[in-house]
């Protein structure tokens, strides 16, 4: 079977960092913090007072007032986020197989606030109040249905829910969609928006987000000795996918290309990765099997970096098992430190970090790194952005559920 090669073409994003690809991309570069103090709901009953919020969204802005009422935040961000992809890719769709064009989504959780407020609806004034939106606006696949009917693509279309690693797994399985030859091109993203009172206190509950309401912007420090749990993020990410004869026939800008793809399953625990980290480490050589290379091809890793204290000791050691010596060579930075977790939407975030940084020989910092952990001790590119020429790069998200899910992309070449 014949296998096309997958490049970047487009990008879009909205999230705690920015509302856009460069403001994003400029503050990603200058360390910038995007948490702060929750201001979506009341937090005074919450232990957690601190998220990573987009900012300076307004809906209306976007939709009809009619439709802003009918879409779920985390499909109003989605939908924002792949226009921005489509017209960042040159998209001519009046000139494109349509047929051959689908979007795929990663979504940890879906419509949540719908749910929570239809909740409240039915225990207030009973069923016959609640919406009869209610199911379709919660659901992870609604985005990308409404994305095809915005755009008119008729190509493969579905979602991808395996909670955190839902991104990344969207992204892979994208670009297989792709290279094994059932799509032309694909819009490929992940969307969650979870800044909501049910779902952060269910987490509190959990333990496992960070306390630190005194000093949002410090909050999230991945592999740092003083993590004390991740951040609340949300947001969405878009690519535009395409084969390279797609993307070389009408002239369209490369950004990186999609070379590897690795998805497997800790089967330890629902919640706790696998200390030994041995699931991930199956999923970084998955990908890199997947892209036919060495370990030491591998020159940057943006790590699923949560800022939990099992996270990233089960990731450090998934990749000393995978690299060696070589991993003590890989600048290893997390954008969570910045952007918080978006769920769902962190591998597709992510994704694009790593492209950007490929293209623009410039690797995002791990921030808030200030007290070594001797248990992670890599090269976390702390504290500041540094320029590497890199040709090779890994992207990372492990989830609940045990779920993995790797992508290698590469700087294009002919």
């Amino acid at each position: 079977m014949e296998s096309h090669r997958v490049v970047i073409t487009g990008l879009g994003t909205i999230n705690p960092l920015g509302n856009d690809v460069p403001t994003s991309w400029e503050n990603a570069l200058s360390g910038r913090s995007g948490i702060g103090h929750i201001t979506l709901f009341d937090t005074s009953e919450h232990k957690v007072k601190i998220a990573g919020e987009v900012k300076g969204f307004d809906p209306k802005e976007h939709f009809s007032k009619r439709d802003a009422r009918r879409l779920d935040r985390y499909a109003q961000l989605a939908i924002v986020a792949a226009r921005q992809a489509v017209s960042d890719a040159g998209w001519n769709l009046e000139h494109m197989d349509r047929d051959r064009v689908g979007v795929v989504i990663g979504s940890g959780i879906g419509g949540i606030s719908t749910f929570e407020r239809e909740v409240r609806v039915y225990d207030k004034r009973g069923p016959s109040r609640v919406s009869p939106f209610l199911v379709p606006m919660m659901l992870a696949d609604t985005a990308p249905g409404l994305i095809a009917i915005e755009f008119g693509l008729r190509g493969p279309n579905f979602a991808v829910v395996a909670a955190c690693a839902s991104g990344t797994n969207a992204v892979g399985e994208a670009f297989q969609v792709i290279r094994r030859g059932d799509a032309d091109a694909m819009l490929v993203g992940g969307a969650d928006a979870v800044v909501t009172p049910l779902a952060m206190a269910g987490l509190e509950v959990m333990t496992a987000l960070s306390k630190r309401n005194d000093a949002p912007q410090k909050a999230s420090r991945p592999f740092d000795a003083n993590r004390d749990g991740f951040v609340m993020g949300e947001g969405a990410t878009f690519l535009a996918l395409e084969t390279l004869e797609h993307a070389k026939a009408r002239g369209a800008n490369i950004i990186a290309e999609v070379v590897g793809y690795g998805v497997t399953n800790d089967a330890f625990h629902i919640t706790a990765p696998d200390p030994d980290g041995s699931g991930a480490a199956l999923c970084m050589r998955n990908a890199l099997a997947s892209a036919g290379l060495k370990p030491e091809q591998i020159g940057y890793i943006n790590a699923h970096g949560t800022s939990t204290r099992l996270n990233d000791k089960s990731e450090t050691a998934a990749i000393k098992a995978v690299f060696g010596e070589h991993a003590y060579k890989i600048p290893v930075s997390s954008t969570k430190s910045m952007t918080g977790h978006l769920l769902g939407g962190a591998g597709a975030l992510e994704a694009m970090f790593t492209a950007l940084a490929i293209r623009d020989g410039i690797l995002p910092p791990t921030i808030n790194y200030e007290t070594p952990d001797p248990e992670c001790d890599l090269d976390y590119v702390p504290n500041e952005a540094r320029r590497a020429d890199v040709q090779y790069a890994l992207s990372n998200s492990f989830g609940f559920g045990g779920h993995n899910g790797t992508i290698i992309l590469a700087k294009f070449n002919e």
